[in-house]
């Protein structure tokens, strides 16, 4: 009999036990690979829509606790614009914020879905590819334009009306598809009708730098970081409180307020699965120990050294980690669609689970199994065979 295949007759001896082991394991690791997705496609789908636009500094109010808080005057926008070191048309601005969608009669239909103020010139108008209609105009007021996934969801097409706030109806007027999920299932207006309907002036804007070496040199690198320089140092004379702060596309993913309370739970998931799963491996190695210890003692006296009985019991651990982990991807790819599907996250995460955090937690899950039965393994190695014969 191969070795391997005598690890495997060992663990299936007692499948009750070993399959809830390796379930208790698989919904530790399930929960911990479902928040890694979840982190890395929200991050990713931020990253990508800026670097498909070509994007250098992406610049909001300094010190808001939550980017959509950020509210500072278009003065400030048009100071940028003048900047030398700004690229011609290298500045979008926009309004985004999160609003409910309401039905004429008042109810709720969304409990939040994303609204973006565009000012006709934008450049995100030309990423999107419009479906039906039309797009929206200087004088498009009280008019919007919806993501396809959106109008799909709440059944509405160019000529409807939609409710934002309960007083404040719009038109649809276009539908479009965007490559950025967020937007594909967001409304679009007039930047004037998003200051309207918030009372905010400007939320953020980003900057294509006018550089005169390739991107990703420490040249260009230098001209990016001496424009957010300059921009840090503007101030608006009718509101001098204001800070702005211009970040890397990186650097900004990395410090939305949202993605930090992600890693922070994803990490305090991650230890609490680890501590789950290496005591529930721990009892179960254990257990099985002590119930073969005569057996032990006889492959011991039949020739077995300490190492081969440690690496018999490590590879029954490191194989029902393996299992869980099979078992806990698959959950989590499940949980993410669900999730995605959810009316309170529509919209703003995306479903699946990347290669890269499947053999993050494979490798996390093999580790645990490791963690979980060096101590039964090394019990076992310890065992006199002529005591171990004896147990009762």
């Amino acid at each position: 009999m191969y070795f391997s295949s005598f690890i495997l007759k060992n663990l299936t001896r007692r499948p009750w036990r070993s399959a809830l082991t390796v379930l208790g394991l698989a919904v530790a690791v399930g929960t911990m690979i479902s928040l890694l997705a979840v982190n890395h496609n929200v991050e990713f789908a931020v990253s990508d829509s800026f670097n498909r636009r070509d994007v250098d500094l992406v610049v909001t109010q300094a010190g808001v606790v939550f980017e959509t808080d950020s509210d500072f005057s278009e003065d400030l926008v048009e100071q940028v614009r003048k900047l030398s070191g700004v690229a011609e048309h290298g500045v979008s601005e926009a309004l985004v914020t999160v609003e409910p969608l309401y039905r004429e009669n008042g109810t709720v239909l969304k409990e939040s879905i994303m609204v973006q103020g565009w000012k006709p010139d934008n450049k995100a108008f030309s990423d999107i590819e419009l479906l039906e209609g039309q797009l929206l105009t200087e004088e498009s007021m009280g008019k919007v334009i919806l993501g396809s996934q959106l109008a799909s969801n709440i059944k509405k097409g160019v000529g409807d009306t939609i409710y934002l706030r309960v007083d404040s109806k719009y038109e649809v007027v276009g539908i479009y598809k965007s490559f950025v999920s967020f937007e594909d299932k967001a409304v679009t207006m007039s930047l004037k009708d998003a200051q309207k309907l918030t009372g905010k002036r400007i939320t953020g804007f980003s900057v294509r730098v006018k550089k005169t070496a390739p991107s990703g040199t420490p040249q260009a690198e230098a001209e990016v970081q001496k424009v957010k320089e300059a921009i840090e140092a503007l101030r608006d004379s009718n509101d001098p409180t204001v800070r702005l702060a211009a970040r890397t596309p990186d650097s900004y993913v990395d410090s939305l307020t949202h993605l930090k309370i992600v890693r922070a739970m994803t990490w305090m998931v991650g230890i609490i699965a680890m501590v789950i799963g290496i005591i529930s491996v721990l009892n179960t190695m254990v257990m099985s120990v002590l119930e073969r210890t005569q057996e032990i003692g006889i492959l011991r006296a039949v020739g077995w050294p300490p190492r081969r009985v440690i690496q018999m019991v490590l590879g029954e651990a490191i194989l029902l980690g393996l299992v869980a982990a099979v078992v806990g991807t698959v959950g989590a790819i499940m949980a993410t669609h669900l999730l995605a599907m959810s009316p309170k996250v529509d919209g703003f995460i995306e479903p699946g689970v990347p290669l890269k955090i499947m053999a993050q937690g494979i490798g996390i899950t093999a580790v645990i199994g490791l963690l979980g039965g060096i101590y039964p393994a090394i019990r076992a190695a310890c065992l006199l065979p002529t005591e171990a014969i004896r147990h009762d």
